[in-house]
């Protein structure tokens, strides 16, 4: 994971202080691509521990179609709590806290756990709108019908391998702003095209937004992952996952972090080990994906900016 390392420190020494929409700041570059070969290892971060078993389950919400985080919460996972947590006292005129005090904290683990376990309070404040899951496999095909682009990317590898259209967009200008009125973020890995080489199959993200100390690690996690599922379904070997990151940036209040990561030495990569009795996308559970051998440096934490 160099790679990774390498970029943080190109944001560092390189990037430009500017503003954002959270009103944190950012130190940020533009246009950076990165390229893993899965064959070497799988690329998880290994200066700071990753949360892989967060990584599955997010992956395997977002393969179930669905824009509500009813599944992760009910999961104890909580990637997305912030957003439909702040949406919901917006909408309701409570007031809100400072974002991570104690008090914000607390009055989100109380939401959350509503979400988990009450199934009429989480279909009318947990979902994020049209977001990743859901124009993966509901894209409106503008006439009354759905599009499940990820049976069609499937589909492709297998009966059209030289095809250079297999791609799968989460970015769907007609419900951006949908996805902001549920509370939701329009999305930040916004494309990806797949590419059959031989008995390879690789993947190209394009990401628009990349909060590159906290969310990258879980992007390129849960893309190699996806990657190496859709290998196995159609019978090929994961080959190459390319990430190109557009605004690359790390947010001011994690520069100290990412110092205490770069004086770290990565250590050996883990394998990823998956159920090969699966050769259906749609029949992977949690307890099919496995990352055996991973080692790590103790967890950095930071602040999440909403």
């Amino acid at each position: 994971m160099r790679q990774y390392l390498d970029l943080l420190r190109d944001i560092r020494d390189n990037g430009e202080d500017k503003g954002d929409r959270t009103g944190t700041g950012t130190r940020s570059v533009f246009g950076r691509q990165v390229r893993y070969d899965l064959s070497e290892g799988f690329p998880a971060v290994t200066t700071k521990k990753l949360y892989f078993n967060s990584v599955a389950h997010e992956l395997l919400w977002f393969l179930k179609g669905t824009g509500n985080i009813e599944y992760l919460a009910q999961n104890n996972v909580h990637i997305w709590d912030e957003w439909p947590f702040k949406a919901y006292l917006e909408k309701n005129d409570l007031p809100i806290p400072e974002v991570n005090s104690d008090e914000w904290r607390d009055q989100m683990k109380g939401f959350i756990g509503k979400v988990a376990t009450d199934r009429v309070f989480a279909k009318q404040w947990g979902d994020l709108g049209p977001v990743y899951g859901v124009q993966w496999r509901r894209w409106p095909d503008g006439k009354g019908g759905e599009i499940d682009q990820i049976d069609q990317a499937i589909d492709t590898i297998k009966n059209n391998p030289n095809s250079r259209r297999n791609i799968v967009t989460a970015w769907n200008p007609a419900e951006i702003d949908a996805i902001a009125e549920a509370g939701g973020l329009p999305p930040c890995h916004s494309l990806f095209q797949l590419n059959v080489r031989g008995d390879k199959l690789d993947l190209h993200l394009y990401q628009r937004s990349a909060d590159t100390f906290l969310g990258v690690p879980f992007n390129i996690a849960s893309y190699a992952l996806l990657l190496s599922m859709m290998a196995q379904v159609t019978d090929k070997e994961p080959g190459d996952f390319v990430h190109t990151l557009a605004d690359t940036h790390v947010y001011q209040n994690h520069l100290e972090q990412v110092d205490l990561q770069l004086s770290r030495e990565p250590l050996p990569l883990p394998k990823l080990k998956l159920n090969p009795d699966i050769k259906n996308i749609n029949d992977f559970t949690i307890d099919d994906i496995e990352l055996v051998g991973y080692e790590h440096h103790p967890p950095i934490k930071a602040p999440i900016s909403v």
